[in-house]
């Protein structure tokens, strides 16, 4: 069986080692374990700013690269497996292990603990930090980065926080949010990177892609049995039932995360993608 490339880092040239004996290449090595040091990295399928974008990475996630050239790296994420190409820029070596993550939608990172500074990047939920100390200054509260950066107490938990919350609940903080092909985080989404955060955000973890999700998350259940939570899942899309009769997806027709009436859109994307493929719902 052909290995999916998406989740299987292997070229004629070059593969992962843990390869070795399933793929023919050149040579092979072991991947060197970095971190994502930009607020969000586009992982593309060439190392060609041109080129569209597979998926993103979020700050402070792990990479395993298997090469640098010329301003690039082949890397795997190691949170869901996913193969691409990132600057090199953006990601970095030997890097402490983060100790929170970003749980809204959005945060700002400031040069010091001072919501009057102007801040000086922006992390989307799910990034995460690594917290040195604290700091409250006119009665508000803030974490310190290393290097002194800083960001508000409440806009982050400790890694592996989790207060059994609905990803229902967590999906729709990104309403309104710009639709963006590859998306996956706040500043711009896809549908199954919504899924995708969403599911991480209350310790679920889930593939990356739309066929991915469609063929293993959770189980399969019938048209008539959707309730709030469920998956239905289209050729190419993915939305998340609000309700029974609601759904709540990233989407090109809106180009935003969006509220739409579940019959209405089975209707409307009918005209282009046929009606739903299945539906699915996860343990518990």
């Amino acid at each position: 069986m052909m290995l999916d490339r998406r989740l299987n880092a292997f070229r004629p040239d070059l593969a992962d080692a843990s390869l070795r004996g399933k793929v023919e290449a050149g040579r092979f090595v072991e991947g060197t374990r970095a971190q994502v040091v930009a607020p969000v990295a586009a992982l593309r399928q060439q190392p060609d700013p041109a080129r569209g974008i597979d998926t993103e990475l979020l700050f402070g996630e792990e990479v395993d690269v298997f090469e640098r050239k010329d301003g690039w790296c082949w890397v795997k994420a190691v949170s869901d497996g996913y193969v691409g190409y990132l600057p090199e820029r953006a990601i970095r070596g030997e890097q402490a292990a983060p100790t929170h993550i970003v749980v809204t939608q959005r945060t700002f990172l400031y040069p010091e603990p001072e919501l009057r500074k102007p801040h000086t990047d922006v992390l989307s939920m799910g990034s995460r930090v690594r917290v040195t100390s604290t700091a409250e200054v006119r009665g508000n509260h803030y974490v310190v980065l290393e290097g002194g950066t800083a960001i508000f107490a409440k806009h982050v938990r400790p890694i592996g926080y989790n207060d059994g919350g609905d990803y229902v609940d967590i999906a729709l903080r990104f309403l309104e949010t710009p639709y963006l092909w590859g998306g996956r985080s706040g500043l711009g989404i896809d549908c199954s990177g919504l899924v995708q955060l969403a599911l991480l955000m209350t310790g679920r973890a889930a593939p990356r892609d739309t066929d991915m999700q469609s063929a293993g998350l959770g189980e399969p259940i019938s048209r008539e049995e959707l309730r709030r939570g469920d998956f239905v899942f289209w050729k190419g899309h993915v939305a998340i039932m609000e309700d029974e009769k609601t759904i709540v997806h990233a989407n090109g027709h809106t180009m935003t995360t969006a509220r739409e009436d579940f019959a209405a859109a089975v209707e409307r994307i009918g005209w282009l993608y046929e009606q739903p493929t299945g539906y699915r719902r996860l343990p518990g």
